[in-house]
């Protein structure tokens, strides 16, 4: 039931957004499907229930609808450097598979799982509206992040973002050439748009600094 209904949520978030594109840009976009059907999957990581079809029309237009029409309407998101648009087809999704989640989770499914007694979604009446409150309040989590922040940066010097968060880690996740190139402090702090570094310092298999 799981594989099913992820296919299913997926697929619909996937036609969703494409009609979306259509209807308001007047033509669909590979792109477009291709967050579709992310944001689909996203929304129904934490479900694969029952309302996969429901999950799937909400995770294909409220994704597009922050993506497309916020993103562009609001500063505080236009600020945010997310050049993939994972806020929209990760965090906007992956929140509203958490709350969608606490609305039409399945009492005798949450019974198998959970040892708290009568857990159930909030279309199934009683203490349903509870489970919405307790997804919410898990999906705040995200605010350790920010905390984090201060302390520790979440994002990468500039220095190391030219050459590639694989190769500060000495790892190689395309293995077309420069195999097993790690980040050399003496070498790649000195990369800048002034090309006279390139003599200064030699090529590194066929990888050259510039």
């Amino acid at each position: 039931m799981a594989v099913l209904n992820t296919n299913i949520c997926a697929a619909t978030s996937f036609l969703v957004w494409t009609w979306l594109d259509v209807i308001f840009f007047e033509k669909p976009s590979v792109i477009g499907a291709v967050q579709g059907m992310i944001t689909g999957l996203v929304c129904i990581t934490p479900a694969a229930g029952w309302a996969a079809i429901v999950m799937g029309v909400m995770s294909g237009s409220v994704p597009w609808f922050t993506m497309m029409i916020m993103d562009k309407r609001w500063k505080l998101l236009s600020a945010v450097d997310d050049t993939l648009g994972v806020v929209h087809t990760h965090a906007v999704a992956g929140f509203l598979g958490g709350v969608l989640t606490g609305l039409f989770a399945e009492p005798e499914l949450c019974a198998l799982f959970l040892p708290v007694t009568n857990s159930r979604g909030g279309v199934y009446g009683g203490s349903g509206g509870m489970q919405i409150l307790k997804q919410i309040v898990g999906a705040l989590f995200i605010i350790i992040c920010l905390v984090l922040r201060c302390i520790v940066p979440l994002r990468m010097p500039e220095e190391q973002l030219l050459i590639g968060d694989d190769a500060v880690h000495g790892e190689e996740a395309y293995a077309l050439w420069g195999d097993g190139e790690k980040y050399d402090v003496t070498r790649h702090e000195l990369c800048s748009d002034d090309t006279s570094h390139a003599q200064k310092y030699p090529s590194s298999g066929a990888t050259q600094v510039v």
